[in-house]
């Protein structure tokens, strides 16, 4: 199933995906975060109409989208062969998945790319580690799909080729995934419940 096609949205609705698990488990000293609650009003609302929330698409998102393949192509050059893939299902948790960049041909592992502008390209250069707000976004992709491992993949084509290709592998966590799990299991109960609230109404 190729992603961002119109199969793939449907497949998506209403469901807790990889890239907005951070959403999930955010918190704020006072309790539940926006985004979170944010978040949960989305799959309410996806769930309840059976349409996808629209979302706002900024000129670097649409870079970022754009490039995506450039940087698989320069990854596959240097490390081997990759293989798109769709939507995967949670094993054992209903109602929620993710969507790799992509699996590696020849090992148990996927990656995930981020394509991010120049200054977040460089402070990752710099720093030489994963930005921490992506890996509870990798962790559940290896839930899902069942990988020991994700290569992070940053990418920008303005900079000197030496340094527009930047990898990091991060192996599976699962005692990191068992408290993601618990977090997502709590916060589709918490949909559950709302959608049940509102068909009462």
């Amino acid at each position: 199933m190729e992603q961002r096609s119109e199969e793939w949205f449907q497949q998506r609705l209403g469901k807790v995906t990889a890239s907005r698990i951070s959403d999930v488990i955010a918190k704020t000293k006072t309790g539940v975060s926006t985004s979170r609650h944010n978040y949960l009003i989305q799959l309410v609302s996806e769930r309840l109409t059976g349409k996808k929330a629209e979302t706002y698409i900024n000129q670097a998102m649409q870079d970022g989208i754009d490039r995506e393949d450039e940087a698989r192509t320069l990854y596959e050059l240097k490390f081997g062969k990759v293989n798109e893939v769709g939507f995967f299902e949670h094993p054992t948790i209903l109602m929620s998945g993710a969507s790799p960049d992509g699996a590696l041909v020849n090992d148990n592992g996927g990656i995930e790319i981020k394509c991010p502008i120049e200054t977040t390209h460089t402070n990752t250069l710099m720093s030489q580690s994963v930005p921490s707000k992506y890996i509870p976004q990798i962790q559940w992709q290896m839930a899902c799909a069942g990988y020991d491992f994700v290569d992070f993949i940053s990418y920008n084509p303005n900079f000197p080729p030496n340094l527009q290709l930047w990898v990091k592998r991060v192996d599976r966590d699962n005692a990191y995934i068992a408290e993601l799990e618990a977090e997502v299991v709590k916060f589709l109960e918490e949909v559950d419940t709302t959608i049940s609230k509102l068909k009462e109404l």
